[in-house]
């Protein structure tokens, strides 16, 4: 019997090891500097097909600087970010991410 309990206790210490790893896996994937980095990427992609002009990838650019120093002096507060601070930040990318949708279909090219 004790066999069992070591194995099932064993199993259930791996299973949750693996979690861990694939939450922090998605975290990279989907977290705040991965989203800045894709958004960032998306400016360069608007540049390079000509959908965004100097003028306008200039100030999406200010924007991503802005959201950066925010969170940067975010995370120096203390122990990375909060639930609250990460919202605000991802409400903050929200918005910058719809400028950029709307710079590049605005129908301006270089």
């Amino acid at each position: 019997m004790n066999k069992n309990i070591a194995f099932a206790l064993a199993v259930g210490f791996a299973a949750t090891t693996v979690l861990a790893s694939a939450n922090q896996a998605e975290a990279k994937r989907w977290g705040v500097n991965a989203r800045e980095n894709r958004q960032q990427n998306r400016i360069y992609n608007g540049v390079a097909n000509g959908s965004l002009t100097q003028h306008e990838a200039a100030r999406l650019e200010k924007q991503q600087v802005k959201l950066a120093r925010r969170e940067a002096r975010m995370r120096q507060s203390g122990g990375g970010l909060s639930n609250n601070e990460r919202a605000k930040l991802e409400r903050e990318e929200n918005r910058t991410s719809q400028s950029i949708y709307n710079q590049k279909h605005d129908g301006q090219n270089r």
